[in-house]
This record gives structure tokens, sequence and C-alpha cells, in this order.
């Protein structure tokens, strides 16, 4: 497990009073390394400060604990895939990442780069059983964060998945670039569990996802849980432009390939970097020597992609590169148009 990445990464503790004494916030606290503890009365009134530099907070996070008020279960964006599944829906259990993607849309949505994790497990999971006896729901618990990379931490990844075994009509997907490879064991097996490991090249990982496992790594952690009995979804996406793409990507695909075996792999993602008007215009600011969000992108309904030529070269490319070691049916594509 990547300890070391929460060890000691926390330069200060903000922590509401209102769960000062809750016994999550003890167990977070024996698990960190950090200098000083604050104690507030509400989480915005640190992570919605005005005049904030995402980018040099990254570098110097902070972790907000606290307790999320108001609505926690959200309808499916658009951008995201839903797999097929009708009733599609999100969650955010923390707000920010421990790691620092630099095309992340995260750096355009919020005002801070500290991290925050919400207490109140136990209300996500009642509003989710009063939609649950409307309908069935898939939902995305790892959006806004990556649980998986903080299970150490929290445990999170570990309770949602005795919850989802006890309703047969709820399925969850768990997407990450973490990459583990303790912790399976101590997990219970369920196939309405989805595992969904965000894969790309080296040469991106190293430039512009900062603090990420290599390629290699991931590839080690998905094959763990394959032989673990986990459901494991594999996801280009985003698929990100770069200078000679076409060879960079087969090479990608088939260096996977021989590494893990596709026959076990429950499907696959493709989609190509997008993000709305309003995120990338954020980003911009915090990023502006990033070529992945300085791109000359095109707008559609509010929301920016790759030019067609560019967007169906890289979503081509890889997946006729799949469709020779997986099953078309088994490949979920997303397109802006």
């Amino acid at each position: 497990m990547e300890k070391t990445l929460f060890h000691d990464r926390f330069e200060h503790i903000y922590i509401e009073k209102a769960v000062a004494d809750h016994e999550r916030t003890k167990k977070l606290l024996a698990k960190i390394k950090y200098r000083h503890i604050i104690y507030i009365d509400h989480y915005k009134d640190i992570f919605n400060r005005h005049n904030q530099s995402v980018s040099i907070e990254k570098d110097h996070q902070s972790l907000i604990i606290a307790k999320k008020e108001g609505r926690l279960i959200y309808d499916g964006a658009p951008v995201c895939q839903s797999f097929g599944n009708e009733h599609f829906y999100y969650t955010s259990l923390m707000m920010n990442c421990i790691y620092d993607c630099k095309y992340c849309y995260l750096k355009g949505m919020y005002p801070s780069g500290h991290m925050v994790i919400f207490l109140n497990l136990e209300d996500y999971f009642a509003e989710v059983e009063e939609i649950l006896k409307e309908h069935p729901m898939y939902i995305s618990i790892s959006y806004d964060s990556d649980l998986l990379s903080l299970e150490g931490l929290t445990g999170y990844v570990k309770k949602w998945i005795e919850f989802v075994e006890q309703h047969k009509n709820l399925s969850i997907e768990i997407r990450t670039k973490a990459a583990p490879l303790d912790i399976w064991d101590g997990l219970l097996r369920c196939d309405r569990v989805i595992f969904a490991y965000t894969l790309t090249q080296d040469e991106v990982i190293l430039k512009d996802e900062i603090r990420t496992p290599d390629l290699k790594s991931r590839i080690a952690s998905l094959n763990t849980a394959i032989d673990h009995g986990f459901k494991v979804r594999l996801c280009f996406d985003p698929l990100i432009y770069v200078k000679d793409y076409e060879e960079k990507y087969k090479n990608l695909i088939g260096k996977i390939s021989s590494m893990v075996d596709m026959d076990k792999i429950k499907d696959v993602s493709v989609g190509t970097f997008r993000i709305s008007a309003e995120f990338l215009k954020n980003i911009r600011k915090q990023e502006k020597m990033s070529s992945v969000v300085q791109f000359p992108f095109e707008s559609t309904d509010g929301y920016y992609h790759y030019p067609e030529v560019i967007e169906n070269g890289l979503t081509q490319t890889v997946v006729n590169e799949l469709k020779k070691y997986i099953g078309e049916d088994k490949i979920f594509i997303w397109k802006s148009r």
C-alpha cells in the first residue's frame, strides 16, 4: 500500500469541532504524522477561502476532516460513462486527491488544493438505501478523489464493498490510479464491485500525473486484484493527445496485453480528454505550462474536447488495437458527438 503518500503528507490537519470526538477522527489521526491540528467550525471556512493557489496547496497539502451536509448522491454527469446502466449515480466521500494530475478537472472545480475527508459514511449509505427503494443503482464512488489510494487511511473501500454485498440491486465502480498489492485479502469478494484502473503511457504519467504509480505498478496491482477474484475494468480514459500518438498507443495496448490476461478483464472504457468550459478556464490559470490543458480545444454544449479528427484518431487507434485482444462488446466508448 502507498502508505508514505499520506503518512507524512499533510502539513496541517483541520478538524470540524462537531466531529472532533468522532471515532473515525481518532482512527485517522492515529495513522498520520502531522505538525498541527486546527479546530474549525466548518470545512468551507478553509476550503472555500478566496484567492487560493491550488498548485501551491497541492505541494503543501493539508487535510480537513468534516461532516458532509445536504445531498450526498448525485445523478451521473453526461461526460461520464454509464456502461449501459439506466440508473447511474456518483458520490464524493472526499474532495480533492492525494495525487497531482496536471489535467485533473478538480483543479477547475474546487477553489482549494487541500483534501477533505467526510466522516459520515452511514449518511451516504442511508441515502443510497432510499434510492434503492425506487430502482437499482450503479454508482461511482471514486470520481472526485481516489479512494483506493487512501484505503490504508480510511478503510472506505472495504466498508462500501460490505454495504454492496448486503444490497443485491446495487453495483459500484471504484476508479483509481493507485497500485495497492496488500489489501486484497482483507476485502470481501463481490461481483457487483468493479475496480476500474486508469492506464496511460509512462510519458504522460511522468509529466502530467504527478505522484501516481507508474504503469508497471498499476498493472501489477490490477493483476493481483484479478488473482483474488475481483472484477477489473481497464480505463483508457482520458486519452491524451501526444506526438506520434498512433504508435505510442499501439505500443501501450500491446504492452498491457502482454502483461494482463485480457480474457479475465470485465470490460474496457475508452474516452478522450473532455472538460466543462468553466473548469477549463479555471484550470488554465493554475496550469499555465501544461500542454494538455492549454491545447486549443473545440467546444460543444459547454464542454471542451479535441477537434473531431484528433478525437476520432485517438479513439479508433485505441479501439482497433483493443479489438485484437478483447471482444468489441466489452469496449465502451465515450464520444463528444
